[in-house]
C-alpha cells in the first residue's frame, strides 16, 4: 500500500526554492518545463508559469487545488487535465505561457535546440518579463534572463511542476487530435513515444508526415535512434 502523501507538507517543500528567490529580491520567479523530447513523432512543448504575485492564495478554499500540483509524471491523466485548466483559467493565481515547436523544426536544428526554442518562446508568452527562471534540467542559453537548472524540478519546485503539467496536458492533447488524421499508428494512447505498438505500425506503415525523420529506430534504420530525453 502506497504511503499517504500529506499534500501540505510536499507543497511546503515544493515553494523553498521559490521563496529562496523572491527572499533574495526578485519580483517574478518562473518555473519553465518541456514535454516531448523523446518521442518519434510529433512536437516538443515547453511552459513557463510565474506567480501573479509573490504570495499564493493557500488560505483560500477556491485554491486548495494548489496543493495538487505535482511531477506532470506522478499525475494521472484526468488530474493533470484538471490542473491544467487551473492554472490556465480565471482567477488562476498564475501567469503562464506555452510553446509548440514542430517536428520539422526538430528535424531542421536538432531536439536539444528546439526544446530551448520552445522553453525561450514559453518565457516570451508570459504577461509580465520574469527577472528569475527555474528551469527543469538544463539552463536555456541566449536568453539573458538569471536562471538556476534544477535537477528533477517537476517533482521539486512548484513553478516547474505547474509548467511540467501545462507542456504535457497541451502535446497529449494534440497528439490525441493528430490520432484522427493517421488512425494507423495509435497516437491517442503512446503520444509518439517509441512502444512496441508504435515501432510495429512504423514497421508496417512506414513513417507519416508526422514523424521526425531525425530519429533513427531501432529495428527498422538498423541503428538506435538518437536520445530524447525527458517525459
Amino acid at each position: 500500500m502506497a504511503p499517504r502523501v500529506d499534500k501540505r507538507e510536499r507543497f511546503a517543500r515544493l515553494v523553498e526554492r521559490e521563496e529562496e528567490r523572491y527572499a533574495a529580491g526578485y519580483l517574478r520567479v518562473a518555473g519553465v518545463d518541456e514535454a516531448g523530447r523523446g518521442p518519434l513523432a510529433g512536437p516538443v512543448v515547453a511552459a513557463a508559469v510565474m506567480r501573479r504575485n509573490g504570495a499564493l492564495p493557500v488560505d483560500d478554499r477556491e485554491h486548495a487545488w494548489l496543493f495538487d500540483i505535482f511531477d506532470s509524471k506522478q499525475l494521472s491523466a484526468g488530474k493533470r487535465g484538471q490542473l491544467c485548466e487551473r492554472i490556465m483559467g480565471d482567477g488562476s493565481p498564475f501567469h503562464y505561457g506555452v510553446a509548440i515547436v514542430d517536428h520539422g523544426t526538430i528535424d531542421r536544428v536538432n531536439i536539444l535546440q528546439a526544446t530551448f526554442i520552445a522553453m525561450r518562446e514559453a518565457v516570451g508568452e508570459l504577461t509580465l518579463p520574469p527577472d528569475f527562471l527555474l528551469v527543469d534540467g538544463a539552463e536555456i542559453p541566449g536568453i539573458g534572463i538569471p536562471q538556476e537548472k534544477v535537477i528533477k524540478g517537476d517533482a521539486t519546485c512548484l513553478c516547474i511542476a505547474a509548467a511540467s503539467i501545462l507542456a504535457k496536458v497541451t502535446r497529449d492533447r494534440l497528439m490525441e487530435g493528430y490520432d484522427a488524421h493517421y488512425p494507423a499508428y495509435g497516437f491517442a494512447r503512446h503520444k509518439g513515444y517509441g512502444t512496441a505498438q508504435h515501432l510495429a505500425a512504423i514497421r508496417l506503415h512506414g513513417r507519416c508526415a508526422l514523424h521526425r525523420a531525425s530519429f533513427l529506430v531501432a529495428g527498422i534504420d538498423g541503428k538506435k535512434r538518437g536520445k530524447g530525453g525527458h517525459h
